[in-house]
């Protein structure tokens, strides 16, 4: 198969009530881009965030006690530390600069989501949205109401990865699209019956959509693929989530 990575270019800046579904067809059709069938949208988190008011003032932040202890030890601001707490079910590792967590939706990654980039130069943070899925849900549902196209919507974030240097983009939401492809008891070139192959689609298709989004700036938050033949279903990206009875790294 051939697939197409297409940057959408020219979105506004998001704030919050903003309608995203409103602003990609807007954006699309101002384009020249005609939204598909099959189209899969991947959608930067920090957008999905303004939109639903998830952007809260430092100044705002009362560190606890425990806030303060985590700040000093880090060297993190203690109004950052608070909010990480505020939006970790726990703290999974932590050493002089970094804080992994698992969210209160179940991913363990740093800091919970908690990011000041791209916000207002620092003085700001935003936070996952509160449930990703049925963010995810209602951009694919308001892009049919506005196209009558059926789309898969990605919503996705930046995480690093044991072992790995780096970050990739994955997904924290989705809808529309089977988040995990199942290989096992699938044959492979040469008739070895395979039994624990599982891959992420929705990951991947994350990363792929990062070489257009990039880290620098919010000019391409929405990138369409196009071409990728994927199952359709409801199954949520906590599925991705690998739980603790089975992670080696904990």
């Amino acid at each position: 198969m051939t697939i197409e990575i297409i940057p959408l270019r020219g979105i506004p800046r998001v704030k919050r009530g903003d309608d995203i579904p409103r602003l990609i067809v807007e954006c699309a059709n101002a384009s020249n881009i005609e939204l598909k069938d099959g189209d899969i949208l991947v959608i930067s988190q920090k957008i999905v965030s303004k939109a639903e008011g998830r952007t809260v003032s430092l100044l705002d932040v009362e560190p606890s006690p425990f806030a303060l202890k985590i700040a000093e030890y880090t060297g993190k601001k203690a109004e950052v530390v608070e909010l990480i707490l505020r939006e970790s079910r726990s703290i999974v590792r932590m050493s002089n600069k970094h804080i992994i967590c698992e969210t209160n939706h179940g991913f363990v990654c740093a800091n919970a989501g908690v990011d000041l980039s791209n916000v207002n130069g620092g003085k700001s943070a935003t936070l996952l949205p509160v449930d990703p899925d049925r963010s995810a849900r209602l951009i694919r549902e308001g892009i049919f109401k506005l196209t009558g196209k059926d789309v898969a919507v990605i919503i996705s974030d930046t995480h690093g990865r044991p072992l790995r240097r780096g970050v990739v983009n994955v997904a924290i939401g989705c809808s529309g699209i089977k988040p995990l492809k199942n290989y096992r008891g699938k044959h492979d070139l040469y008739g070895y019956t395979m039994r624990v192959t599982i891959v992420a689609v929705a990951d991947e298709l994350a990363s792929a959509a990062e070489l257009l989004m990039g880290e620098g700036d919010e000019g391409v938050p929405v990138v369409i693929i196009r071409g990728y033949h994927y199952e359709r279903g409801d199954d949520k990206a906590t599925v991705l989530a690998r739980p603790a009875i089975e992670d080696l790294f904990r």
